[in-house]
């Protein structure tokens, strides 16, 4: 029975989240559905990373076992013509191991979480960005993240149902950029850990904000999270800013 590792690509804006639910539309019932009807078999994907409710992705992986040896690029565009008018598409498809789990194979992951800081909102991109019409400084909002970098206890940054066993976790990477673009002023926090707990980069999003605007210093940051005072943090920022992005494997 092969196993066929996918590379996907979403707008989580029209699902509630990727996990299957009984009666909302996820990405993962999407694509188990269009696999059903491209091949006939029921199967469950297992991803690399849950994402939330409007939360989207541009290379989210999937691994999943099918019966039927079949060449991968039928595969992919099998899978694509099925999803359609779905803002779901299958990036690519290829074979691996049954050793390779998309989930437990995993060695980092990959957000970012995309600001518009201008006073107009966009037309274009809104679905995709927060939008923050006051200033932010950027720079201040990088040195407060520096302060998170590491091994930590994240209550402070975890969602009340957040089912992790533990709320400890190694914060990889956290930086924020100004990236001008014509009128387009985003600031873009980039993130990187093993895993993350729920809501862990979205808490993390609207707290580095109150820094950039000087309601947070860098140091309250730090203490936000020591003393792990989850009513201290700052606003959970919109699911809408932010992207699943990468995900590492061994050897990959």
């Amino acid at each position: 029975m092969p196993r066929y590792k996918l590379v996907i690509e979403y707008d989580g804006g029209p699902f509630c989240g990727w996990q299957r639910q009984a009666d909302d539309p996820t990405v993962q019932a999407a694509i188990e559905t269009a696999v059903t009807r491209f091949s006939g078999e029921a199967v469950r994907l297992t991803c690399a990373g849950r994402t939330d409710a409007g939360v989207h992705a541009i290379h989210q992986v999937a691994h999943l076992d099918l019966a039927k040896d079949w060449r991968t690029d039928t595969v992919r565009d099998a899978l694509n013509a099925h999803l359609r008018p779905q803002p779901v598409s299958i990036l690519s498809a290829e074979v691996v191991t049954q050793a390779f789990d998309a989930r437990h194979s995993a060695i980092r992951r990959h957000y970012r979480y995309r600001i518009l800081n201008r006073r107009s909102p966009s037309a274009l991109t809104r679905a995709h960005v927060w939008h923050v019409p006051w200033p932010l400084d950027a720079n201040l909002m990088h040195a407060a993240a520096q302060r998170l970098l590491g091994r930590h206890d994240f209550s402070a940054f975890r969602a009340a149902e957040c089912q992790a066993n533990s709320p400890v976790r190694t914060l990889e990477q956290l930086d924020v950029t100004r990236q001008p673009m014509g009128l387009f002023e985003e600031i873009v926090i980039a993130t990187s850990a093993r895993s993350f707990l729920h809501h862990q980069v979205r808490a993390m999003a609207g707290t580095l904000m109150l820094a950039g605007c000087g309601r947070l210093s860098a140091d309250d940051v730090a203490e936000i999270l020591a003393t792990r005072a989850k009513h201290r943090c700052g606003p959970l920022a919109p699911a809408c800013g932010l992207t699943f992005v990468g995900v590492d494997y061994d050897g990959k």
